[in-house]
């Protein structure tokens, strides 16, 4: 169900997660991370995600995976970029200057396609879905990562028995639950605020927490 849902949002264009600028938390909190020069970096579910330029401008190969073949191609459309596509290991890599993104289902990717990967930026995907598929999620991203991988962790938190998501409510509890047996995991940030997405306010919910956590995945 999930898998219809989201090729239906970008056939339908309902794409209201998607942000035209950088995420300013992105900005703010991933120098800290102090990464070798050039390293690669994923961003898992990626969309058309303007972060991966903005990654890719800070010297990074950027690797992503994303379902909707239509996602990847407007990624690429809306720089201009060319892009080659080839197979890889059950997935078609689609290779432009910014980015290379993996089109197909994310519980196919394997560690050798993030070979050599160091960080991880999660905007969108843990908050993307239901509960019972985030601890599949965090577990399939944890086995393809390599040892000593920082993650760059986005979450918010609002009353889920008002509105259904996504994006969903993720507590900080359920971050540790997910994670803290494998990864460090440390808050960078957490506040309140009342910008909220419309359809939420009309069911009630008038403040959000966004929350930027940093986990270091165990040696």
């Amino acid at each position: 169900m999930e898998r219809r849902f989201w090729l239906e949002r970008w056939s339908k264009n309902q794409i209201g997660f998607h942000q035209e600028q950088f995420n300013p938390t992105l900005v703010r909190h991933w120098p800290g991370l102090d990464l070798p020069a050039a390293c690669p970096v994923f961003v898992p579910l990626c969309g058309k995600t303007r972060d991966m330029r903005w990654l890719s401008m800070q010297g990074h190969k950027v690797l992503g995976i994303e379902l909707s073949e239509l996602a990847v191609d407007a990624y690429f459309d809306e720089s201009g970029e060319p892009v080659s596509v080839t197979e890889e290991q059950g997935l078609s890599c689609h290779r432009g200057q910014t980015a290379e993104i993996y089109q197909g289902d994310f519980f196919d990717l394997t560690a050798a396609h993030l070979k050599g990967v160091r960080a991880c930026f999660d905007r969108g995907s843990l908050v993307a879905l239901p509960v019972d598929m985030r601890r599949r999620y965090a577990d399939h991203l944890l086995r393809v990562l390599d040892d000593d991988v920082q993650i760059l962790l986005l979450t918010v938190e609002y009353d889920q028995a008002l509105v259904a998501g996504p994006p969903h409510s993720v507590s900080e509890d359920e971050v540790r639950e997910l994670y803290g047996k494998r990864c460090t995991v440390n808050v960078l940030e957490s506040s309140s605020s009342d910008q909220v997405p419309p359809h939420f306010r009309s069911q009630g919910v008038e403040r959000i927490t966004n929350t930027a956590y940093h986990l270091r995945k165990n040696e």
